[in-house]
């Protein structure tokens, strides 16, 4: 995997989403945030996820999207089950996925990190194809940016999200990426 200058990964599949905007100039990408997401909740494989990130989700397809209405999120990779990687932001603008946040004393954590959204929820685990394509794609993250943290939605707004969730192996992860490097920007979950 390679980035171009735009912030696009090559060999993912990309759709836009209009839910970002541009970095503060002074923002150094620094964090890597995983999150989990599934729609409908606890359903793989739909389009409820794509539909969500490019406003296109429609409240009549499941009762739970009403409480989607209006909402305006996104975030930079969404990786499938099967461990397809779909990009929806280039990595140079800000994405809107962590909210209300901070790490180590920064807020907005929207401001210095990718998020990487995996298929899936806090109440089973994920499948191998998964980590290897967040393995494969958290090593092209790290050579073209400085990221020296790694955390969990839940770390960077505790108390208002429980994503990656109990299922997310930090260890496997950790492991799949091999290099001292990765373990020192996941210290707080080894």
């Amino acid at each position: 995997m390679q980035i171009d200058t735009s912030g696009l990964v090559h060999a993912v599949s990309f759709i836009a989403s209009p839910n970002c905007d541009e970095r503060p100039a002074d923002a150094e990408i620094n964090l890597l945030v995983i999150h989990n997401i599934s729609l409908p909740p606890d359903e793989f494989g739909g389009t409820g996820v794509i539909e969500l990130f490019t406003n296109q989700i429609d409240p009549q397809a499941h009762p739970y999207y009403h409480s989607l209405l209006g909402l305006k999120v996104s975030a930079h990779f969404f990786i499938r089950r099967a461990g397809m990687i779909i990009q929806f932001v280039p990595c140079t603008k800000r994405a809107w996925h962590a909210g209300i946040s901070q790490w180590q004393g920064k807020e907005r954590c929207n401001d210095f990190s990718l998020g990487i959204e995996l298929e899936g929820s806090d109440l089973m685990p994920f499948a191998d194809a998964q980590y290897a394509s967040l393995s494969a794609l958290t090593r092209c993250l790290c050579d073209h940016y400085p990221i020296r943290h790694i955390a969990g939605h839940s770390d960077i707004a505790p108390g208002r999200k429980t994503d990656p969730g109990p299922y997310f192996d930090w260890k496997k992860y950790a492991s799949d990426l091999g290099e001292k490097k990765f373990f020192n920007a996941m210290q707080n979950f080894l």
